[in-house]
């Protein structure tokens, strides 16, 4: 088959209407640690995975039997200022369809975070959660957390984190799939170059998804080509690169800027409901 005959597009129509509200908050945000990161709604079964405040996944388990588990993971360039409010209302809607969800936060850059901490905190994260799970094993993230998501789905490759449970399909909202142009581009004023830090050439090999290709797992790469937070063709380059190299990758073409996938009254994130539903 094809690169061109794999690479679906959907496109999820709509303005932007609501996506206001999201952008704004995120905007707002000065650089200290998020103070909302622990102010989630009451229900799930918090589970640490370190000792540090920011090590911890809200884990939501549906009434009756599940269709599997969705790992969310939040977005903020991996900046401090950003916590797991912002995937909190996808893990809870995902909750009313029968999905059982793990909200996970992690350590980011300004307190402790970026790499490797923090793909060692979504590789335990998952580890907490995934370890006993039936079903699939879902990772969704967006922006940063598509990096993160996308990431875990090669990270048993590596001997730091080859002791893992599997996952078995990834979802990247607006997703950051390649770090170098995301380093050239000076995206999220220049947030890449401070996640990865001084680590030098090697970091690219062991985390960045775009030279991690082809993945095991399918990836549905959503995004929306009006994004003006991380460019649309990151999505593009990767899902044409994993397509090339054999793997089953899907682009999944939506409207609404950076945010409306993560706005859980958009078209936007239908269409990432939609790829879950074709999943289980």
């Amino acid at each position: 088959m094809t690169s061109t005959s794999r690479r679906a597009l959907l496109v999820a129509a709509g303005v932007a209407t609501g996506v206001v509200g999201v952008s704004a908050a995120l905007a707002g945000c000065a650089d200290e640690v998020s103070g909302r990161v622990g102010d989630v709604a009451s229900g799930p079964e918090r589970i640490t995975y370190g000792d540090d405040p920011s090590q911890w996944v809200d884990l939501h388990v549906p009434e009756g039997a599940s269709r599997g588990l969705v790992v969310v993971i939040h977005g903020g360039f991996w900046k401090a200022q950003y916590g797991a409010e912002y995937g909190e209302p996808l893990a809870a809607d995902l909750l009313d369809r029968g999905w059982t969800t793990a909200n996970v936060e992690y350590r980011r850059v300004g307190n402790g975070g970026g790499y490797p901490a923090t793909l060692d905190d979504i590789h335990a994260a998952i580890g907490a959660v995934a370890a006993d799970a039936a079903g699939p094993v879902v990772a969704l993230g967006h922006s940063a957390g598509g990096h993160l998501a996308t990431w875990a789905g090669a990270r048993l490759r590596f001997d730091r984190w080859a002791d893992g449970p599997a996952l078995t399909h990834v979802v990247s909202q607006a997703g950051v799939l390649d770090l170098r142009a995301a380093v050239a581009d000076h995206l999220g004023d220049d947030a890449a170059p401070a996640f990865l830090g001084d680590a030098g050439e090697t970091a690219y090999d062991r985390a960045d998804p775009l030279t991690q290709v082809p993945l095991d797992v399918p990836v549905w790469a959503v995004h929306a080509r009006d994004d003006d937070t991380v460019p649309f063709g990151q999505a593009e380059a990767y899902v044409d690169a994993a397509t090339a190299a054999g793997a089953e990758a899907t682009l999944v073409e939506v409207a609404g800027g950076h945010f409306g996938v993560i706005d859980t009254s958009r078209s936007a994130w239908a269409a990432c409901v939609e790829v879950l539903d074709s999943i289980g």
